[in-house]
């Protein structure tokens, strides 16, 4: 969040399922842990969970506010995220926002498919 914007070329995603989410997507900003294996060319916040917690909240203007908080086993290295919070536009745009332990945040735009 303190960088500059990137425009992202190749197909990058976050999809939530009513039991699963998965993310793909890249990181750039300051990590404060390397990853437990070097040789590791991952990177990224990329993960599946299927334990989450999440919450709702409809606003005045339309939009949605929803933040989703996962809570398995699944990402306890490095890349650890702690939670996701969306802003949805009553047009489908969003807003993504990730707040990992050992990472600057890191916010993301894109459209609700």
């Amino acid at each position: 969040m303190i960088g500059g914007q990137k425009i992202l070329t190749s197909l990058y995603n976050f999809i939530v399922k009513r039991d699963t989410i998965k993310s793909y997507l890249p990181y750039y900003g300051i990590a404060y842990s390397a990853p437990n294996d070097p040789t590791d060319n991952e990177g990224g916040i990329k993960f599946t969970s299927t334990k989450f917690s999440y919450k709702v909240k409809q606003l005045k203007n339309g939009s949605w506010d929803i933040e989703i908080k996962p809570n398995d086993g699944n990402i306890i290295n490095w890349r650890n995220v702690q939670s996701v919070n969306l802003n949805v536009s009553p047009q489908g745009y969003t807003n993504l926002n990730v707040i990992s332990s050992n990472r600057d945040p890191i916010s993301f735009s894109g459209e609700i498919i």
